[in-house]
């Protein structure tokens, strides 16, 4: 039953990189946001991923991941420590008293180019899941 620690794994990978995705359209949807709850322009989210370490004792007893650990899992969400934009538009509803307004430290392009990355992330995980649900397709042809 070792290929449903795969399966397992691919799993996981996939929840992670759709929780990230999901962080990043949340991102694009507030790249204009100039004031949140606490007064501040949005900042943007990251996603920070680690490995679901496997259990030693499991190893031992031949469980491998079948306990549901290994693979990867989403750690944290952390705010971005980039500056905020400042751009000059008096008009604005929250521009400071020389007209200045702070934007929110979200870029389109870079966001874009993680969504790709993350797509791409996602798109290998579904192949490596049909690779092992094809193996065990054949091998199941082996008995008859």
């Amino acid at each position: 039953m070792y290929f449903l620690s795969s399966l397992n794994i691919a799993g996981s990978a996939l929840t992670a990189e759709r929780f990230r995705m999901n962080i990043i359209a949340q991102n694009i949807a507030n790249q204009n946001v100039t004031r949140t709850e606490d007064g501040d322009p949005y900042r943007r989210k990251q996603v920070v991923f680690e490995e679901r370490n496997m259990d030693f004792g499991s190893v031992l007893r031949g469980y491998s991941n079948a306990t549901g650990q290994g693979g990867v899992r989403v750690a944290e969400v952390v705010e971005s420590d980039k500056p905020f934009e400042m751009t000059y538009d008096p008009n604005h509803p929250d521009a400071n008293d020389e007209g200045y307004v702070l934007l929110p430290n979200v870029n389109t392009s870079e966001e874009m180019v993680d969504f790709m990355a993350a797509s791409r992330a996602y798109e290998a995980n579904i192949t490596a899941l049909n690779v092992v649900k094809n193996m065990v397709m054949q091998a199941l042809e082996i008995g008859k």
